[in-house]
């Protein structure tokens, strides 16, 4: 279900920013600590300090680890009616290591978010109604593959894949079919590269891959981030937009940078911003994301600018 740029929104349609964050929620483990994340926990913490309304769809085991992600969520106010517990598989870990390239993560097989119960799931999106379902491909190595099904197909809501391609989970079915399902999707140059290679995309430049992408998938637009470069978008009718990036001031940590564009983008999405706004925020927001350690900001004050600058009117100035 496609979501147009729209007029300034009502106090009613505010209240309807309903976004559902299917997939992975897990530990990040750091030589030096634990952190909570996995791109829809992220996603969703960013969309909630924000002003939107995310759900996780999501499964944790009945362990330590879980007991602190659910702490996590609801330190940070989300809405925990679409998480389950596993009492026999483990929550999701991921081991990182940094080198000179940037972040290796070792992610561990047969996880509890591997398993999300899918009559559990379709019932969340029965109740919530929601505008938006953000989803990826990670959490699809599994038996969660069959609830996310269930999920998209109980739920009229733009789809929005994030696909965050990580080996050795790169299953070129799972792929085709996530892309047959989407309305938007957002992805690196390499991502788009190799999913260009992956299903025969023919072009001589990225957009044109690009605009392969959309025909072959029926597609709405595709979202393609750049890094320090900026960001570009290609829809449908063959309109491109792009921002242009600067040098980075201080990078502390790259980890979720990407989580935090897909975030402000599909707010702007929700709110009606326009497309240049959109990638201008995503970008910004990104890099700022950049300067800190970690993909989700400890304190709230993080928010306060783009809060301020944005115009955004959050649950807690509402209150």
């Amino acid at each position: 279900m496609p979501i147009e740029a729209a007029a300034p929104q009502t106090a009613l349609q505010r209240e309807n920013q309903t976004v559902i964050a299917f997939g992975e929620t897990l530990v990040d483990q750091f030589r030096d600590r634990n952190v909570p994340g996995g791109a829809p926990f992220n996603v969703a913490c960013h969309l909630g300090a924000l002003g939107a309304h995310p759900v996780l769809v999501t499964r944790a085991g009945k362990d330590a680890l879980g007991d602190q992600l659910l702490q996590a969520m609801s330190e940070r106010g989300l809405d925990l009616r679409g998480v389950q517990r596993d009492p026999a598989r483990p929550t999701g870990r991921v081991r990182v290591t940094e080198t000179a390239r940037g972040h290796a993560f070792d992610i561990l097989s047969d996880q509890a978010y591997d398993h999300i119960h899918a009559s559990l799931a379709r019932m969340v999106g029965l109740s919530l109604h929601p505008q938006m379902v953000y989803f990826g491909t990670l959490s699809q190595r599994g038996d969660s593959r069959r609830a996310l099904r269930e999920l998209l197909g109980t739920v009229d809501a733009c789809a929005f894949l994030d696909v965050n391609l990580r080996d050795p989970w790169v299953d070129g079915d799972i792929l085709r079919w996530s892309l047959q399902q989407a309305d938007v999707v957002k992805l690196n140059e390499d991502e788009l590269d190799r999913i260009g290679d992956l299903f025969a995309l023919h072009g001589a430049t990225l957009q044109a891959r690009a605009a392969v992408l959309l025909s072959g998938f029926d597609l709405q637009r595709v979202v393609v981030t750049r890094g320090p470069a900026g960001a570009w978008t290609l829809d449908a009718d063959g309109r491109i937009e792009s921002v242009s990036g600067a040098p980075l001031d201080r990078v502390a940590d790259t980890v979720g940078a990407g989580d935090g564009f897909a975030a402000v983008f599909m707010l702007g999405m929700l709110r009606g911003w326009p497309l240049t706004d959109q990638l201008a925020r995503a970008d910004t927001f990104a890099r700022a994301l950049c300067g800190i350690r970690g993909a989700v900001p400890a304190n709230r004050e993080f928010y306060r600018p783009f809060i301020r600058d944005w115009s955004i009117q959050t649950e807690a100035m509402r209150a």
